[in-house]
């Protein structure tokens, strides 16, 4: 029997969410240094592929965290398929970038640091807390903020708004981790037989 959608709400909801946001901040990390050290004609494809494994990679330390995206449970879960589906939407953005990107390479670390954050607004309504509504739009307007101020500045700016983003998110979804670890648990009521 499949469990009532209130229930597979409230079983997505008591999760961690923390192997994604990890995983983005691993790749924004490289990102940042690729824009350093490599050679700019390398940015588009640093950022490019560093951010197409974002999702790979945050499969793989979900099981880590003990989120486990791959589980037989959580692929049942309507709502974790709706999270899976949201981070393709995110991916699908990618076409939008790709065509701005070639005639001008310069712009791709801008588009897809605000396409790739677009998948916290529909996490925001998915999990019920505003931190993602924050970070989906807190993140935009900023990268839009640098690509005005600093347009020849992107592998330095983008990279370091959204690890600051991604800070920021980690330390609330861990509040928000340890208070609902720290609710009491419902009692089961038992009936003298």
């Amino acid at each position: 029997m499949t469990p009532s959608l209130d229930h597979q709400l409230k079983e997505f909801r008591n999760r961690r969410f923390l192997a994604m946001p990890l995983a983005g901040t691993l790749a924004w990390a490289l990102i940042g240094v690729a824009g350093q050290v490599l050679d700019a004609r390398w940015h588009l494809l640093a950022t490019y592929l560093l951010t197409g494994c974002i999702a790979y990679l945050g499969m793989g330390l979900s099981k880590l965290t003990g989120e486990d995206f791959m589980a037989p449970a959580n692929r049942r879960n309507v709502f974790s398929k709706l999270f899976m589906l949201s981070m393709g939407q995110a991916l699908l953005a990618f076409a939008i970038a790709l065509p701005f990107a070639m005639v001008r390479p310069e712009s791709a670390v801008f588009t897809v640091g605000m396409l790739a954050g677009f998948m916290w607004l529909p996490m925001s309504g998915l999990i019920g807390h505003w931190i993602g509504a924050a970070h989906a739009i807190g993140r935009t307007a900023m990268i839009v903020a640098a690509w005005f101020l600093a347009p020849d500045q992107g592998m330095v700016w983008v990279p370091a708004i959204v690890l600051g983003w991604y800070a920021v998110t980690i330390a609330v979804l861990e509040q928000r981790w340890h208070n609902l670890s720290k609710q009491p648990t419902p009692a089961v009521a038992v009936t003298p037989v």
